[in-house]
């Protein structure tokens, strides 16, 4: 039996084109004024072309999994695959995804590139450095941090209260060694002491910003309007009085710009931004999608993690302030997840067990009825493992077949995009009949944050309420009383689970959604809901993939995934 190749072998033995090649398969002039290239494989659209572009009537389509397990789902790879079939049966498609953080490629979870035969390339460099964005947004976010700090050992003519500073540093790196830190040591005369802290760079106000702008004027002014830290007299300080948002837009100048690779197919892939799901709201940027939708006829885009987070977000957050109606929405599944819901150990999923995945189901179908919830029309993609069963495989479709969801089997791990025919006709097919005027958000910009909450917890998590403690609803009422109470909330919590228990798997209900914290993003304009034991600063694991990451004797990168 022959050996399977890893992603990265795959990747290797691709045949990747220059990318002005595959730009032109949209008509995108190669010259300056459109894109400006990265090496060989990597470009920069420019705004001067992306202005110039007309609104088109193309479909949107979201991908989404199940709650994700360490048996793991596959989302960014059917969402590659699937723009795959779409191009392989006539249809003009661009899959647009996140940026991969640092601190998964090194961390747990690995890169984000997709894998097997549904990948974008070149890999290496797009689980790395990529084109710098990360690099740029962390070092905007950390130029106001110092504007902060040099502000207040200059006289602090503003008046911050230095025990009220909100804004925290970051780094795109998981250290919980920097959870918590004590700045201002050295014995200089203005030099005060206090506590400080790191987010992961996926985590900032920056990164969601960045991904929540319509362009770079768009940016410069969310920028400014970002708080920072209060007076003594409660008075918020916000960037622009720092004179920051100037400077953070400068550094931001290029990265702002989507970025366009290709599939392992020479299919066009833009990617660009990547906020965590769990953390964060979880979406590429908008300025990518809304190119996107100007040059072809059906965009793939992702959330993060389950659609209880990453959907839930993409459509009452980024929609809402993108005005956009998606046309159907791809539910990703792997029957090995669900026997994990089931109940079933990693190490045994390679066995048929129609009990664990019949005790499992109901996670899928708690999603699917979340979506519906929406207004939105739900495809179910098994993404196919060798290890499924004809059984196990039946049981799923007899099940969705009930719920009146259309199930598609691929295999585009093997296949590519010819693994993701059936699902991409059944797309077309939805798309056609969608009528996205039965779009709606799960609430309304009037609803009070705390009941924007509940709304959430009781619809999506299927929990009895919520718990929030007396200080917190001080937080609320002054934030609604500064008049951000028509901002939508953006829910941190454990993604492994309806609950705030990582540990309660399958569909649990009658569950209390416990609120620790609450952050507003007045630059991003949503309002952060901290629940549980959620790290907005994620630590490594106990063997993190970065042991085994290394350059061989050829000078290539092993055991980057």
């Amino acid at each position: 039996m022959s050996k399977i190749k890893s992603d990265i072998e795959i990747a290797r033995a691709s045949n990747i084109k220059p990318i002005g090649d595959i730009l032109g398969k949209f008509d995108i002039p190669n010259d300056p004024f459109s894109f400006s290239p990265m090496g060989r494989h990597i470009a920069k659209l420019n705004f001067e072309y992306i202005d110039k572009l007309k609104e088109k009537k193309s479909n949107l389509i979201l991908v989404t999994a199940i709650t994700p397990t360490p048996a793991g789902e596959g989302k960014t790879t059917t969402s590659v695959g699937l723009s795959d079939g779409l191009n392989k049966i006539g249809k003009k498609s661009i899959v647009c995804l996140r940026e991969p953080s640092l601190g998964p490629s090194f961390g747990m979870k690995g890169g984000a590139a997709g894998g097997g035969h549904a990948q974008v390339v070149p890999m290496e460099q797009i689980n790395l450095h990529f084109t710098g964005d990360f690099h740029a947004i962390t070092s905007a976010h950390n130029l106001l941090s110092a504007l902060i700090d040099n502000h207040i050992y200059w006289g602090n003519k503003l008046n911050i209260d230095p025990e009220n500073i909100v804004w925290k540093r970051v780094v795109d790196l998981n250290d919980r060694g920097l959870r918590k830190i004590k700045i201002n040591l050295e014995k200089l005369k203005a030099n005060i002491p206090r506590d400080d802290s790191f987010d992961i760079t996926v985590a900032s106000e920056v990164m969601a910003i960045f991904c929540l702008s319509n362009n770079i004027k768009d940016l410069e002014e969310k920028i400014g309007n970002i708080t920072v830290a209060y007076t003594k007299d409660k008075k918020p300080i916000y960037a622009k009085d720092l004179k920051a948002h100037g400077p953070m837009t400068v550094l931001l100048k290029e990265a702002i710009r989507p970025n366009a690779v290709q599939t392992l197919e020479n299919n066009l892939a833009i990617i660009h931004g990547g906020p965590f799901a769990n953390i964060a709201h979880g979406c590429n940027s908008i300025i990518a999608t809304k190119t996107a939708l100007k040059l072809s006829e059906y965009v793939i885009t992702e959330s993060g993690f389950g659609a209880d987070l990453g959907a839930e977000k993409f459509l009452d957050i980024k929609c809402r302030k993108a005005s956009l109606k998606p046309n159907c929405v791809v539910l990703v599944a792997t029957i090995r997840a669900l026997k994990m819901h089931g109940g079933v150990e990693k190490d045994d999923l390679k066995k048929e067990n129609i009990d664990a995945l019949k005790k499992g189901m109901p996670n899928l179908e708690r999603h699917i009825h979340n979506i519906k919830k929406f207004g939105l029309e739900v495809i179910v993609a098994i993404n196919h493992f060798i290890t499924d069963t004809d059984k196990e495989v039946k049981i799923i479709q007899e099940q969705c077949a009930k719920l009146g969801v259309k199930v598609s089997l691929c295999t585009h791990w093997s296949d590519g995009g010819k693994g993701t025919k059936d699902l991409a006709n059944n797309v077309v097919e939805i798309c056609k009949r969608s009528d996205t005027s039965k779009f709606k958000h799960l609430y309304s910009d009037q609803t009070p944050i705390l009941e924007k909450v509940k709304k959430i917890a009781k619809e999506i998590y299927n929990a009895k309420g919520i718990e929030v403690d007396e200080k917190i609803k001080e937080q609320v009422k002054k934030i609604e009383q500064a008049g951000f109470g028509r901002f939508p909330v953006c829910i941190a919590k454990t993604q492994y689970s309806f609950s705030t228990d990582p540990k309660l798997k399958g569909a649990p209900s009658g569950h209390t959604l416990t609120i620790r914290e609450v952050r507003l993003s007045s630059g991003a304009e949503f309002v952060v809901i901290v629940c549980g034991s959620i790290m907005t600063m994620p630590g490594l694991p106990r063997a993190p993939a970065a042991d085994n990451i290394k350059l061989n004797k050829k000078g290539e990168i092993e055991g980057l995934f």
